[in-house]
């Protein structure tokens, strides 16, 4: 949802999927052809009460909530370094029994 709304709902959002042999974990990839992230907030994302919308349109809690639970999964989330785009990243474990 917060892809769809940076780009008015108007663009693509590209998902990828990766297997990470020598870590035995898997990568999704989630882009969009919005305006990207300005680096001035970038730092900030994660925490919780963070939004860039309007007063009543969120609660800065979501990307907070995803990445306390891909925590709590041994995973990681992160923004890549791209400017021209919005990436995230998530990275977790596959376990093999």
């Amino acid at each position: 949802m917060n892809s769809a709304q940076a780009m008015n709902f108007k663009g693509t959002i590209d998902l990828t999927l990766k297997f990470i042999k020598g870590k035995n974990s898997i990568q999704v990839k989630f882009s969009d052809s919005g305006p990207g992230v300005p680096y001035e907030i970038r730092d900030k994302i994660f925490q919780p009460f963070f939004t860039t919308k309007k007063l009543g349109e969120g609660t800065g809690l979501g990307l907070d909530i995803c990445s306390k639970i891909i925590a709590n999964h041994g995973g990681t989330i992160w923004l890549e370094p791209n400017l021209e785009k919005t990436t995230f990243t998530i990275e977790l474990p596959i376990n093999v029994y």
